[in-house]
């Protein structure tokens, strides 16, 4: 199998070997989805135990065939491989795409590589404590005098997946904030200037979250607005990443001391100093005449 090996700006790759690369990331990462995925399967038990925590007490999902229970396992097992290995999945991309970043924009986009994990591990813990919960009790207590409520196994495990994987991923919106603020794509006054719009765009994007009930809506939105706002205030104080930095206070005063001692130069004084110059000027002009 070709190299996995990150490629540097430098180098200049072919069609072909870009191809050759792709196949051979696309390999890397099935292998390690199956590793994971065995590795899952294995302990599939203790990861169903893991699911059914945020169901009330002495509630079991249920399966209405044969092939459910098995299919419903592997269903969650594939979910459980993808939530694992996606920090390694997200880091096979940025692999594959680093020829075409510059050494500068390397330098920018690698911090924030770095918070990718950790606001998916925040997004993941938040919606597993806070949002699932909060949404099946409210779901199952919804009109729960007129109905007898059974949770389907299928239904519910992919309710719960798709939950924590929706969250984790919407966490890392701080990091998209700051890639196109420090790449000087949009500023942070424009984004401010504009937030009403992006708090709509999060409540859509919030309402098409597994569950469609307000309260997971809600309970979802919440930290969102926050991490966009807490965002904006990063993106103004770290700035553009080629802005050139304001000149200290001592730079300031030593340019103010030399300009002084400019303008304290008598006349003659600077006519003496600006002749030498005007002599070299025209020795230059006859020379070159």
């Amino acid at each position: 199998m070709a190299r996995v090996q990150a490629a540097s700006f430098e180098d200049r790759l072919t069609l072909v070997e870009h191809l050759d690369e792709l196949r051979s990331r696309l390999i890397f990462s099935a292998v390690a989805l199956l590793v994971v995925a065995a590795a899952c399967f294995w302990q599939n038990h203790a990861i169903l135990d893991i699911a059914n925590t945020p169901l009330p007490d002495g509630t079991e999902p249920i399966t209405l065939s044969p092939t459910e229970p098995f299919l419903t396992t592997i269903t969650v097992v594939f979910y459980s491989a993808i939530l694992i290995t996606l920090p390694l999945l997200l880091y096979q991309i940025y692999a594959f795409i680093l020829p075409a970043l510059s050494p500068h924009e390397k330098k920018t986009i690698l911090p924030m590589l770095l918070m990718v994990p950790v606001l998916f591990i925040l997004g993941v813990v938040f919606a597993y404590f806070v949002v699932v919960p909060a949404a099946i009790k409210f779901l199952l207590n919804f009109n729960d005098d007129q109905f007898s409520t059974q949770i389907r196994a299928r239904e519910y495990y992919s309710f719960f997946s798709l939950s924590l994987i929706s969250v984790g991923v919407l966490f890392q919106i701080p990091v998209g904030i700051l890639a196109v603020t420090r790449l000087g794509i949009v500023t942070p006054q424009t984004l401010a200037k504009n937030r009403r719009y992006a708090i709509l765009i999060i409540a859509v994007v919030a309402m098409l979250l597994p569950g469609t009930d307000p309260i997971t809506m809600l309970l979802s939105m919440a930290p969102l607005v926050f991490l966009f706002e807490f965002s904006l205030i990063l993106a103004r104080w770290l700035g553009r990443a080629d802005e050139p930095e304001a000149p200290s206070e001592a730079v300031k005063e030593e340019v103010a001391d030399v300009a002084r001692d400019a303008e304290a130069i008598p006349g003659d004084a600077k006519d003496a100093l600006a002749k030498p110059e005007q002599d070299d000027r025209k020795d230059d002009d006859d020379h070159l005449g």
